[in-house]
């Protein structure tokens, strides 16, 4: 049978009669965990509430005031979940959450028209699938599954063109009832019918562009649409697509998310939006590199302690460490201590340019200091037990002289 949700998908309110009403139980996800509630499975004699199918989710709403939490379709019969019993044969008031209906309406007629205009304008084909190859009427976008493994360029955009213009054009959107065995159902784009479907079919036809088998709700034409966005295209599964969109007040709500997070990031990074990429690039980079110095200086204390836990230690300690700086190598002299042992370290290129510190003590490193100096082509001034400088020529030398 069709609903009056489907016979009228604007209608907001209906009174109706309690069918029947047994003691049930639901299971709801809260906060990522998953939890059974009692309550009532109750059937009326017809109802406003879409029950989920075809891939559109259930509607929200109320029942004499109590909510509905769930709605499904058992055969012909639409099941509402409710808190609370209702007596057989008592008239409730029927309230359809509409924000959300509407929502639905406006994703799964988007979903058919874009989806017929993919048969016609790409190269690639939608999937069958709950509902003509849609994948998902999300909370915040959908998407439709593509036969391919990429979209040739500038085809999203075709899509998204000829979509709007759609809209724009008023164009009609019917809803037409048939019998099972009425030729007209030949005509029509169909993945079948589920085995406990009963009544009449029920057929989504937007004129002149597609007529396809369906259960779901729908606008009556395309201009309640207002626009759809077609965001990009994903990889799929096995070398399939999947084409985002939103539509109708999604594209509006989406329009204002974006112009807060513009305004939050000009307020941020002090740049134009079409800066903000390369702004949040130059964060990575420093906090990556702030990240970098932070274990530098890690390792410069644990290579000395390890040093000085050695029982032969001596009184000689070397190291090259190409990615190190001035403070590694002041960090390792510290931890060491250098009134009685000799430290040479050097960081940067092994053979090339790179910086050096010698320490020790000072009648040591005020002797070998201008020789070291000289065997590295470097630069540098030795104070208080310490000769740092820069260098030009390779390490080997240095380390035989130092032994």
């Amino acid at each position: 049978m069709a609903f009056q949700c489907q016979r009228d998908c604007y209608m907001r309110e209906l009174t109706t009669r309690v069918v029947s009403c047994s003691p049930a139980e639901l299971q709801l996800e809260n906060n990522g965990k998953k939890e059974k509630i009692k309550g009532f499975n109750v059937t009326v004699k017809d109802t406003i509430l879409f029950p989920e199918g075809g891939g559109q989710p259930d509607d929200h709403g109320t029942m004499g005031g109590v909510q509905v939490l769930r709605v499904t379709r058992q055969g012909p019969d639409a099941v509402h979940f409710v808190s609370s019993g209702l007596e057989e044969g008592q008239e409730v008031l029927l309230k359809v959450d509409w924000e959300r209906r509407f929502d639905h309406m406006q994703q799964h007629s988007a979903q058919h028209l874009i989806t017929a205009l993919a048969d016609a304008l790409l190269d690639t084909r939608p999937l069958p699938g709950k509902d003509r190859g849609i994948k998902e009427l999300g909370r915040q976008r959908s998407s439709i599954e593509l036969d391919t493994a990429r979209v040739k360029s500038g085809e999203a955009e075709a899509l998204e063109t000829a979509a709007n213009e759609k809209i724009r054009s008023r164009v009609p959107v019917n809803v037409r009832l048939l019998s099972l065995d009425d030729p007209e159902v030949e005509k029509v784009r169909s993945r079948g019918l589920p085995v406990d479907h009963a009544g009449p079919i029920r057929i989504i036809d937007i004129e002149g562009v597609d007529a396809n088998m369906c259960c779901g709700t729908h606008v009556s034409n395309l201009s309640h649409l207002q626009a759809i966005k077609v965001l990009g295209m994903e990889k799929g599964k096995k070398n399939k697509t999947n084409l985002v969109f939103i539509a109708g007040n999604r594209v509006l709500k989406y329009a204002e998310r974006s112009y807060n997070t513009e305004k939050s990031l000009i307020s941020l990074f002090k740049v134009r939006p079409e800066e903000h990429v390369q702004a949040v690039d130059k964060l990575q980079i420093e906090e990556q590199l702030n990240t970098n110095l932070v274990l530098l200086r890690d390792m410069a204390v644990l290579i000395a302690r390890n040093f000085k836990s050695k029982p032969d230690q001596g009184n000689f300690f070397t190291l090259h460490y190409k990615d190190g700086d001035n403070e590694f190598m002041n960090i390792i002299a510290n931890e060491i201590g250098f009134e009685d042992t000799v430290i040479f370290l050097t960081v940067g290129e092994e053979t090339g340019e790179g910086m050096f510190l010698l320490a020790g003590p000072s009648s040591v490193v005020d002797s070998l200091g201008p020789r070291v100096m000289e065997l590295l082509h470097g630069k540098g001034a030795g104070k208080n037990g310490r000769f740092p400088g820069k260098r030009s020529r390779t390490l080997s030398r240095v380390v035989r002289l130092l032994r």
